[in-house]
């Protein structure tokens, strides 16, 4: 079994579209969420949704880096991908050092071409218009993948996951695994999302779950999400090859699981969050208490914490039930109230955040919250980041489905300690 390390990243977000500007954004509590613009799909129309706070990507013109053929074929969505996936690339330089064929591109999208799509059904309903001929590759949820792997010339495997919340996370878990088999050397894997269209937001609206402010997560006046877009993309290669051309590490993932709730389509259940955890800390080689001393307990946890009354609670008590009387000794925060909850990218935000909080030595604090809720019993991050070097760190995406999934990832200072 090969270990697994990070060697490039790359973003599109609302705090920030190079990776530079997101952690400077990271950890200094800079938000992305603000006012939604008007929409051209339903001028005048947004006075009628019960909030107007989303995370929006800001001063992204797709032809400032993508031939205007591409352009005109593709969705917001995947623009976003190509764009990130292409930096991840630059930036770890892997492609020179691995077959096409053996490189995988596993990426996370559940919402597919939003944007195309409703500009389209708009026109075929409300004047009969003929649709867009690329209407059907435009709103294909694998666009992205497609053309991550056109525009980098790689012919391994290439997937698309959609387990809406959770897809980022489950993309890059599956390509973690592969590398590891040795089924492939190498993979690109994250997500993206560009989900804000006019029908989307009115659809969550109808949910009752979005914030009429702004996401507070585990906050105790905590009133929803804010629902946000962006693309987050990393490079895994084995160790092996990484320190054999000597390319930067900036983390090890070393465990991933996985569960269902097996409960309801959108209230969630603590017993699906904390086995998604115990499997993650299980394909790590430890345990909830460290099976290895110090070195191998859990020292930050980058919750899902979306800022709902069902979520927060549920994922606590899942932290509870799991870990016991450690719960509340253990770094806790949500990176969601700064880039909002992107869907199926935000996985991908998130872990990117994790591996750039274990690089940097600093955890990204919860922002918006003045008061914690004490029912969650838990040590959110306030404020300011946290100095810290944990040793191991989750990240957790807790899915609408019950559909879970968990990355356990360790800082590159401790890949020589951990044989």
């Amino acid at each position: 079994m090969n270990r697994v390390v990070v060697t490039g990243l790359g973003c599109v977000t609302p705090i920030g579209s190079t990776v530079e500007d997101f952690r400077t954004a990271l950890f200094s509590g800079q938000t992305g969420i603000g006012p939604f613009p008007d929409f051209p799909e339903a001028p005048g129309e947004t006075q009628g949704l019960r909030f107007t706070q989303s995370a929006r990507v800001k001063d992204f013109d797709p032809r400032q880096h993508l031939e205007s053929g591409i352009v005109v074929s593709t969705d917001r969505t995947t623009q976003f991908a190509i764009v990130a996936a292409r930096q991840a690339a630059q930036h770890s330089n892997f492609l020179q050092h691995h077959a096409a064929d053996s490189v995988a591109i596993i990426v996370g999208c559940a919402c597919g071409g939003r944007q195309a799509e409703e500009t389209e059904t708009a026109k075929l309903y409300t004047r009969d218009a003929r649709v867009h001929p690329l209407t059907v590759t435009r709103t294909m949820a694998s666009a992205g993948a497609s053309h991550i792997s056109i525009d980098l010339g790689i012919t391994g495997p290439v997937l698309n996951i959609s387990t809406a919340c959770s897809s980022g996370t489950h993309a890059i878990g599956l390509a973690f695994q592969m590398v590891r088999a040795g089924m492939v050397s190498a993979a690109i894997t994250g997500g993206h999302e560009a989900p804000l269209t006019f029908g989307f937001l009115r659809a969550w609206d109808s949910m009752r779950v979005v914030s009429p402010t702004q996401c507070r997560p585990f906050s105790a006046d905590r009133d929803g999400m804010t629902l946000g877009e962006g693309s987050a993309m990393l490079v895994l290669e084995t160790l092996e090859s990484a320190q054999a051309r000597n390319a930067p590490i900036y983390a090890e993932i070393v465990g991933f699981g996985s569960s269902a709730d097996a409960h309801h389509i959108t209230q969630p259940a603590p017993e699906g969050a904390a086995a998604a955890m115990r499997k993650a800390l299980d394909d790590a080689s430890t345990s909830p208490d460290g099976a290895n001393g110090l070195l191998d307990q859990v020292g930050y946890i980058s919750t899902h914490g979306t800022g709902t009354q069902a979520n927060d609670a549920t994922e606590a008590a899942a932290i509870h039930q799991l870990f016991g009387s450690r719960a509340s000794q253990i770094p806790v925060s949500s990176t969601k109230s700064l880039h909002g909850h992107s869907i199926g990218a935000t996985g991908a935000l998130e872990a990117m955040a994790t591996i750039l909080a274990l690089y940097s030595g600093r955890l990204p604090a919860n922002a918006g919250v003045t008061q914690i809720d004490p029912a969650i019993d838990l040590d959110v991050i306030l404020n300011v980041p946290r100095e810290a070097t944990p040793r191991l760190a989750l990240s957790n995406s807790l899915a609408f489905g019950g559909l879970n999934a968990v990355l356990a990832v360790r800082p590159f200072g401790d890949i020589e300690r951990h044989p």
